[in-house]
């Protein structure tokens, strides 16, 4: 497999974690029938909501008929909610662990303020001083269109929930356009504190607190490594932000010793595979704990994982499962050839490709179901599909975002090429002819010939094809180009 070195460079950094939604304007619904379990374990979880009904968070169905919303630290409901936002459950996790019953549920976003730049080639945009990566799990609201950055211009003013890198970078889930006369709102640490001069630093944002009422911090005073949440209405001639309130937040997690946790995010801070921080939260790994998705080698500064565990007295996560979360490079947007709701598995192109809780589900075609589940699709839905081979060889794919688009002719198949014998190759079994008509293109989306293509492409390149279908199992592709991994 090809590593996206460009890509790593930026996207391996962060420090915290924050939020990110759905892609559907209409509220979501809580039809799911309570969920049953046995005896349930106090806990907390913090990750993306990836569908509602109730609401369901690193694969755990939350009962949230008797929960408390909030939302941008005001009172919520559930209907403000989206897929795709990071929000953090409180409650208890039943002993079957694949359902539970939420008392809290809180949201907020990373950052919300006016686009400084885009950078459509790297896929990525700077929003408030904050470096903000687009990635596969990106869900753009309804509001952007097209549900790109080429929907968004600079001077729009956007809300961005995400995962956060070593750097502070934030890996979006979740985009959404605000009107003009929003407040800007951004989180992070603390950093180049001038306290004689009432300013500090998130990231690249410098932070003006000379006017500001300052909340909840230890002593009254902010401190270098605190983390914020600077609120304000206005930039200075400098860039800075004007802040009208500044609030320390502590830590992600929060608990009593004992409480059951689970947490997705990035690795911010890897000292070895004992030790180490997920979206800063302390994690400690032993002889019991069971690694699923890979081992503990592949672990490592900016790896993905959830972490399920107990909080110990210093609040550090015991860990007893890392699951190294499920990659993406395989995309595949067609027309369904079959559905099985009650294997929880559909066919497109041929290949199979399986549905569970850690799914996420999002429709954005005109019937604009929410929420979405497997049992809404049908033969002959247009779907966009992201998701990794397993188990590896299999030919089937583990799904981890599916989308129903409204129907297009347009076939795409991305993957690890198998077999190649020039004018065509196989992924995942699927034969892709080109001819010469074809459109080559390397990572950098410049032209390159097809001589050049097949004298680079083998086994385990990762090559995106775009054409027709012309069989189950079979693409006569108009445009083939070399892919970097996320």
């Amino acid at each position: 497999m090809k590593i996206l070195s460009v890509f790593l460079t930026t996207l391996f950094l962060m420090v915290l974690a924050a939020c990110g939604g759905s892609g559907s304007d209409a509220p979501p619904g809580n039809n799911a029938p309570p969920p049953v379990g046995g005896i349930g374990r106090t806990g907390v979880a913090f990750g993306p909501i990836s569908t509602f009904g109730s609401i369901v968070v690193n694969g755990v169905r939350y009962d949230t008929s008797s929960a408390t919303f909030t939302v941008d630290d005001s009172p919520g409901s559930e209907s403000d909610l989206r897929v795709g936002h990071v929000v953090l459950v409180k409650g208890e996790i039943d002993d079957n662990l694949t359902t539970g019953t939420a008392q809290e549920v809180s949201f907020n976003e990373n950052v919300k303020g006016p686009i400084q730049s885009i950078d459509l080639a790297m896929n990525r945009l700077v929003v408030l001083g904050q470096t903000v990566i687009i990635s596969p799990e990106t869900s753009f609201d309804d509001n952007i269109q097209p549900a790109s950055l080429a929907g968004l211009i600079v001077g729009d003013i956007v809300e961005v929930s995400g995962q956060t890198t070593s750097d502070g970078s934030v890996v979006a889930t979740r985009i959404e356009k605000k009107p003009v006369g929003t407040s800007f709102e951004v989180h992070g640490v603390v950093s180049n504190l001038d306290a004689a001069n009432s300013r500090f630093s998130i990231n690249a944002l410098a932070v003006d607190y000379s006017a500001a009422v300052l909340d909840n911090f230890p002593g009254g005073q902010i401190s270098n490594g605190d983390f914020v949440e600077a609120k304000g209405t206005a930039l200075d001639g400098s860039g800075a932000l004007v802040a009208s309130r500044v609030e320390f937040e502590g830590g992600v997690i929060t608990g009593a010793n004992g409480d059951y946790v689970e947490i997705e995010g990035f690795i911010t801070r890897f000292v070895s595979a004992q030790d180490f921080d997920v979206s800063g939260v302390s994690v400690i790994t032993n002889g019991s704990t069971v690694f699923e998705g890979g081992v503990a080698a592949d672990l490592g500064l900016n790896v993905k994982v959830e972490v399920d565990g107990t909080l110990n007295s210093s609040g550090i996560i015991i860990a007893e499962k890392v699951d190294i979360r499920r990659a993406k490079a395989v995309r595949v947007t067609a027309l369904v050839d079959s559905v099985n709701a009650a294997g929880n598995s559909l066919v497109m192109l041929g290949i199979t490709f399986n549905v569970d809780a850690l799914t996420r589900l999002e429709d954005k075609s005109s019937a604009d179901v929410d929420p979405l589940t497997i049992g809404d699709l049908n033969a002959g839905d247009y779907l966009e599909i992201r998701g990794s081979e397993l188990p590896a060889g299999s030919g089937q794919i583990a799904a981890a975002i599916l989308e129903r688009e409204d129907i297009d002719s347009r076939t795409i198949l991305q993957g690890f090429v198998e077999t190649v014998s020039d004018p065509s190759f196989t992924i995942l079994g699927v034969s892709i002819t080109t001819n010469g008509s074809t459109a080559f293109r390397d990572t950098d989306d410049s032209i390159i010939t097809g001589a050049e293509f097949f004298n680079r492409v083998s086994a385990g390149s990762l090559v995106k094809a775009s054409g027709t279908e012309t069989s189950s199992m079979a693409i006569t592709a108009d445009e083939v180009e070399f892919e970097l991994e996320f």
